[in-house]
């Protein structure tokens, strides 16, 4: 059982069949928490708000001692950025989102669910309020932002509802945030990004200039950087049906000079309107993933 306990660090499809999604995002979260020395979610902002009763799983460090001393009350310093925040996940599940290059492997759509499932719980677990937004043509669900723990089984269950879609329509998505975020919050967009860049960094870069901070989680199977396969074969775009027979071999090394330009692309972009992007493998531990985000979370406080 000692392997277990750190699911964060093991192979993601291997994770995938140990049980749902709910077991898994918990592990993942509960492995990840337990390798790091503090929470990383905290010391955004050290301007005091106020105090709040304590709660079962408050950090000792926020207890304040004095106030327990005076009132005979346990209470919590409650910080500004800790008051503030809220999130909105919002998910790609458009059909290519539902491509693996290997059966030993998580699709796109699979990996980001518990991607997104293992996200929210720690936003939660911050008393952060949490919403969730999943689309493929259109918006196919909603879950408005809530701070409860509670939440956190209406946000997984959305998550886990969430089919495999059409085409994909980001725009839609992303202005529902507007709509559902009236203050300054965090927003956490996952998606293969195999869709209009122009229209997509717009709606990106509306919500930064609306105070969000933006994180985009670019994920690819390690199929999809590298080209390979038979001598010839078909080539097919899950959302459109379109297809071309060619010779991977002849391809190769222009194919992967266009995914590493286009990578840099989305990386520039991104980077030039102050969002965080985080290239993704579907082959890369949960807790790799976390720890560059959250990571550069805290730099961005």
């Amino acid at each position: 059982m000692a392997k277990l306990e750190r699911l964060d660090l093991l192979d993601p499809y291997e994770v995938a069949q140990l049980g749902g999604l709910e077991l898994i995002a918990e592990g993942v979260v509960e492995g990840f928490l337990s390798g790091l020395h503090r929470s990383p979610f905290h010391g955004f902002s050290v301007e005091f708000a106020e105090h709040r009763p304590y709660q079962p799983g408050d950090e000792p460090r926020y207890v304040d001692w004095k106030m327990l001393a005076r009132t005979d009350r346990l209470t919590v310093k409650q910080f500004e950025q800790e008051t503030n925040l809220r999130s909105m996940l919002v998910l790609d599940a458009s059909s290519s989102m539902h491509w693996s290059g290997s059966d030993r492997r998580l699709s796109k759509l699979e990996y980001a669910k518990r991607l997104a499932a293992a996200l929210s719980l720690i936003t939660l677990r911050q008393r952060d309020a949490t919403g969730f937004i999943g689309f493929d043509d259109e918006v196919r669900a909603v879950v408005p932002a809530r701070a409860k723990l509670q939440h956190w089984w209406t946000v997984v269950s959305a998550i886990s509802k969430l089919k495999p879609g059409k085409g994909t329509a980001a725009e839609p998505a992303l202005r529902r945030v507007t709509d559902l975020l009236r203050r300054r919050g965090l927003v956490v967009f996952i998606s293969d990004l195999l869709i209009d860049m122009d229209l997509t960094l717009l709606s990106l870069q509306f919500l930064r200039h609306r105070g969000h901070q933006v994180v985009v989680f670019h994920v690819m199977d390690p199929g999809e950087v590298t080209l390979e396969g038979p001598p010839e074969a078909r080539f097919e775009d899950p959302e459109t049906g379109g297809g071309v027979i060619a010779r991977p071999r002849e391809l190769r090394a222009a194919y992967a000079e266009t995914v590493q330009r286009t990578i840099a692309e989305w990386r520039l972009a991104c980077r030039r309107g102050g969002i965080a992007y985080h290239h993704v493998l579907t082959d890369t531990p949960f807790g790799h993933v976390l720890r560059r985000a959250t990571a550069r979370r805290s730099r961005l406080g």
